[in-house]
């Protein structure tokens, strides 16, 4: 007679799945879209109790369950299976690879053009641009705001940002950190070519 196997203890399921840090992952979307356990259960049909014990490691979740959640994120089940442990995160772009686009693609005059340099980054926490700026009208300004932080660093020319009601002057080597909620535009001063490196955090 085959000796029928007993199930695996809750306590063998969950040491099997902490290289994952699945509860990590699940607060961490949640946190990165700004969203309330009560927000994320109206999606989700789930209780904010339940999501509560799942991020925090006292419950373990079932497929179906991190289909929902998944569902709501945009993201694949692997992003719940992959071990950080032996993930690294390295993404080349090379010069080659890399696309111009202008600020506006409906326009001509536009106050600049720019270029991605982290587009092959998976699940990027930052987006970098390297952009190039011109001279441009006042009316052809548009200014624009995106949740998080920016930074800009000049690499060359004198660049003019206007941040709320202030404006900026900034020369090579000069460097702004702002709060981006804040409606912002750049064009360039003067005639001399002008670039600068964008951080902003990803949404």
């Amino acid at each position: 007679m085959t000796e029928k196997k007993s199930a695996p203890s809750t306590d063998v399921i969950q040491e099997a799945i902490r290289p994952y840090a699945i509860a990590d992952k699940l607060r961490q979307l949640r946190l990165r879209k700004s969203m309330g356990l009560t927000q994320l259960a109206a999606h989700t049909g789930l209780s904010p109790a339940m999501l509560s014990k799942l991020e925090n490691g006292r419950l373990l979740p079932t497929l179906p369950t991190l289909i929902r959640i998944a569902t709501v994120f945009d993201v694949g089940l692997d992003h719940f299976f992959s071990n950080e442990r032996k993930r690294h995160i390295v993404a080349v772009t090379r010069k080659k690879e890399r696309m111009r686009f202008p600020e506006r693609p409906s326009q001509r005059d536009v106050p600049y053009h720019f270029e991605s340099l982290d587009f092959l980054a998976k699940e990027r926490k930052l987006q970098t641009f390297l952009a190039e700026f011109h001279s441009v009208a006042e009316a052809n300004l548009k200014p624009h705001s995106h949740a998080g932080v920016e930074v800009v660093y000049v690499l060359e020319g004198t660049l003019e940002m206007r941040i709320g009601t202030e404006t900026f002057r900034l020369e090579a080597g000069d460097a702004i950190y702002f709060d981006s909620v804040q409606k912002h535009s750049y064009r360039r001063a003067g005639q001399q070519p002008c670039s600068a490196i964008v951080v902003t955090t990803a949404v």
